[in-house]
């Protein structure tokens, strides 16, 4: 996803529901760190269930922003 996309969906949809194998889960994704170089962003997915919503799987990233031209 480019940058300014997933900026724009962090700022405008950070939770959401998707259905998979026609099960539905829980997806929320949260900046943890937004420096000049780049986003650190992490998501974690649940299916609704307690043990999943306690300790849903996450995963991080990072997304370099874009380099401005001289």
């Amino acid at each position: 996803m480019p940058y300014e996309q997933l900026q724009f969906a962090l700022r405008n949809q950070p939770a959401y529901e998707v259905e998979f194998d026609s099960k539905k889960y829980q997806v929320e994704m949260e900046i943890l760190e937004n420096t000049e170089q780049y986003l650190h962003v992490m998501v974690a997915v649940d299916d609704g269930s307690l043990p999943a919503s306690i300790l849903p799987v996450t995963h991080t990233f990072i997304r370099n922003k874009p380099v401005s031209g001289i």
